[in-house]
């Protein structure tokens, strides 16, 4: 979610890299850069990242598989025919549902070049391979992995083609901003392209990048899939809940993306100042958060049909992304308007930007993060009294560590801390608006606090990473557990009550003993 809400001028034709339409692809390059800095960092701890973001993937497969079996075999026993074919399509459908299943790991396995073995607690860290490889039919080595250097130096070499396009698109050339813009862009895609078999690892991400978009606005709901009025809604799975919450940090190059098209259908006329023209920009910068608020309200469906207590909380989330459009869409209107309009619109916008500010902070800490679980112990904590109780350590200091933060940090005490101050600071980073002198222009002003806003995301995915971890292990570890209560279970009923001793009968004697 994008600490500052603010356009820029979007209006007039506008110049240098911190134009709308130019800080949009510095911001793209810097969000591939500082995911092959996540990926650095997580193999640094130890965090397989690829486990998690494909362990719900595989869970919703599994389950779905085992739909689809319990689905023939029902048909099987309803078929009074003797004719085999029904059966054969079946196991043909068996078949490819198991290819397709092939097919889905091993897409999925390319969000990282590395090894699924990417550094978990049970593994060896030391024995994972940078590199992957394949033998192409023509014997040449081609190179998938796609690991962090690779991702930096791709970042640093679009930041470069970036400059030298703009420079010589607009400065020798004597073009504008759209004709540079296209040149890049249209390079990019050109290298993209090339059947170069080093470049084999960018091509596999691009096709992830646009797999993962696609599942964003694909249909969850299984009665639009099939006429089972029983159907449910299936979970959204983690990767995407991720990938859509990295798009809310992009919102800003939406809207750009959106003015583009403007800009196009009044060129070479600068686009006139009015509201009609900031409605399509707006929409397109709207998309990532109604797709996450979408999110939130299947998985409230789902948690609905599966009792889920805690399932409001996706009502909650729902509402929170809610709060990132009215700023947005405040600040394109007071382009369109007279600038003393403008100005008593300001103290609204502030206010909208601190409500979505803090709303979003509590989240990141609480929900994203795992911490402050327990808000009266925080209070105590916060007072100077210490917790006390089953689970919390004998000194108060390590008591208080573990109700402000968590019991387990995997990125240890201080680093944890840092990233947690961090993103508190960089959340209200639109305060810098009231510090125009720092800056040189709007456009500029605008292009640093998103600049701001992509390097919080990476900080952000640190922590949201590692917290479900946790919770994967966690439940991971409850579900190996579940077979063991259950045969203790089935055991006890065998057994008399404990408050009933279990004494061995006296042995009566022998009468012929006796006599």
């Amino acid at each position: 979610m994008s600490s500052t809400q603010e356009v820029g001028e979007i209006f007039g034709e506008g110049s240098g890299p911190a134009h709308a339409m130019l800080r949009s692809p510095t911001i793209l390059i810097a969000s591939v850069g500082f995911w092959g800095l996540n990926i650095l960092i997580f193999r640094i701890f130890r965090i397989n990242y690829v486990k998690v973001l494909q362990y719900d993937l595989k869970k919703l497969k599994k389950d779905e598989d085992a739909e689809l079996v319990s689905h023939q075999e029902e048909t099987t026993s309803d078929d009074s025919s003797p004719d085999n074919t029904n059966t054969n399509k079946i196991i043909g459908k068996a078949s490819s549902s198991e290819g397709s299943t092939v097919a889905t790991s091993s897409n999925s396995s390319t969000f990282s070049g590395d090894n699924n073995n990417n550094g978990d607690d049970d593994e060896d860290h030391h024995h994972h391979h940078h590199h992957h490889t394949d033998m192409s039919p023509s014997g040449t080595v081609v190179y998938d992995a796609i690991t962090w250097n690779r991702l930096v130096s791709f970042s640093a070499s679009l930041l470069f083609l970036l400059h030298f396009t703009t420079y010589f698109w607009m400065e020798v050339l004597g073009g504008g901003f759209i004709g540079a813009i296209f040149s890049f862009y249209g390079s990019v895609i050109t290298v993209i392209l090339l059947p170069i078999p080093s470049l084999q690892w960018l091509r596999k991400g691009c096709a992830i990048a646009f797999h993962r978009t696609f599942e964003l606005v694909n249909p969850r709901c299984h009665c639009l899939k099939k006429t089972d009025p029983a159907a449910i809604p299936r979970p959204i799975p983690f990767v995407d809940v991720y990938f859509a919450d990295a798009m809310c940090s992009l919102s800003k190059v939406f809207f750009d993306m959106g003015m583009l098209l403007h800009m196009l259908s009044h060129y070479p006329e600068p686009v006139p100042p009015s509201i009609h023209n900031i409605v399509i920009p707006s929409a397109c910068a709207a998309v990532p958060y109604l797709i996450r608020a979408r999110q939130c309200l299947v998985m409230h469906t789902v948690g609905k049909l599966q009792n889920d207590p805690k399932r409001r909380q996706h009502i909650q989330n729902a509402i929170k992304y809610s709060t990132s459009l009215w700023p947005l869409f405040l600040s394109a209107y007071q382009k369109c308007i007279a600038p003393d309009k403008a100005a008593e619109l300001e103290t609204l916008l502030v206010f909208l930007l601190i409500i979505n500010a803090s709303y979003s902070l509590y989240w990141d800490i609480v929900m994203d993060w795992g911490m402050m679980q327990d808000p009266t112990k925080v209070a105590a904590c916060a007072g100077g009294v210490y917790p006390v109780g089953e689970g919390l350590a004998e000194k108060p200091q390590t008591d208080c560590t573990h109700v402000l933060l968590r019991p387990r940090l995997r990125f240890g005490l201080g680093i944890s801390l840092t990233i947690l101050i961090t993103d508190a600071i960089l959340r209200f980073s639109w305060a810098l608006r009231f510090y125009h002198a720092l800056f040189p222009s709007a456009d500029a002003f605008v292009l640093f606090t998103q600049f701001l806003e992509v390097f919080r995301r990476a900080i952000w995915n640190l922590l949201r990473v590692e917290w479900e971890n946790i919770k994967q292990q966690k439940a991971q570890m409850e579900k190996e557990q579940e077979p063991a209560v259950a045969e203790d279970e089935e055991s006890s009923a065998f057994l008399p009550p404990a408050s009933l001793p279990m004494t061995v009968p006296a042995k009566r004697p022998n009468s012929s003993t006796t006599a």
